[in-house]
């Protein structure tokens, strides 16, 4: 090989592994500081105003014990794709005498910043009776529970239910009340007027898998209707969460926000 062709060699590798780069998806987050949602966001509400909310996280009932920081109103926010997708699956489950109920939507990076702190805090176990009752907190990075990101960030991902119409309130969780563990029998739980999915919402445990051969009669069959419905209007469920959707083709699915919810 004469020099002049061993030196072209030398550069066309390095030209060839950064185009190779420049086509790779690179996970984007939003501007620092950016404060108002970017175009192509909406309220659920003013999508579908039929589909219950029960946005957990502006409340101290979650797995942290204390509201998470980014939260600042009880509203579900989303990308429009998704929230008219809700609205499609809703339809169905009205003709049934059903609704959807929201536990959580968009989450800032900043929400998901305030887990990761908590995660590292050994210390604050003050919901584990709830929550996470067979899991050590040391574990839940190993474990897959907590982590650095989140694609409810990206906008196009929720946590949701199902209730029965017409769905009476929750009532409003008291701090320092007697803790249950979320995979206890419906009527021992913290009361929700969800129907019974064999676990409570946030639930750390492997009987919150959405297929897990535990979960059998009438749990499994509720957690396979919201699986159908969603799948039929175009989400896909994450396994180990049987509340945890999102949407196929979402329109920003390399980007993580950190605008507030309010």
């Amino acid at each position: 090989m004469s020099r002049f062709s061993a030196l072209c060699r030398a550069l066309v590798l390095p030209f060839a592994a950064l185009a190779a780069l420049a086509s790779a998806p690179v996970a984007r987050a939003a501007p620092a500081g950016a404060q108002e949602p970017p175009p192509g966001f909406v309220a659920l509400a003013d999508v579908d105003p039929t589909i219950v909310q029960e946005m957990r996280y502006v409340t101290p009932h979650n797995f942290t014990g204390h509201r998470i920081d980014g939260y600042e109103r009880p509203k579900c926010l989303l990308t429009r794709p998704a929230a008219e997708a809700l609205r499609r699956a809703q339809r169905v489950l009205l003709r049934q005498g059903l609704s959807l109920k929201v536990y959580d939507c968009y989450r800032p990076q900043r929400a998901v910043n305030d887990f990761v702190a908590w995660a590292k805090d050994l210390g604050d176990e003050r919901m584990k009776a709830e929550f996470y009752p067979r899991v050590a907190k040391s574990r839940l990075f190993e474990d897959g529970y907590i982590a650095a990101k989140s694609g409810h960030s990206r906008g196009s991902t929720m946590d949701l239910t199902i209730v029965r119409r017409p769905a009476w309130p929750t009532r409003p969780y008291v701090p320092g009340e007697p803790l249950v563990p979320c995979f206890a029998p419906r009527w021992q739980r913290f009361p929700d007027n969800s129907v019974d999915m064999g676990t409570g919402f946030d639930c750390f445990d492997t009987l919150a898998h959405t297929l897990d051969p535990r979960v059998e009669g009438r749990q499994r069959a509720n957690r396979l209707r919201l699986k159908s419905v969603m799948e039929g209007a175009g989400f896909v469920n994450l396994p180990e969460e049987w509340w945890h959707y999102t949407l196929r083709g979402e329109p920003y699915p390399d980007t993580y926000f950190d605008f507030p919810v309010r």
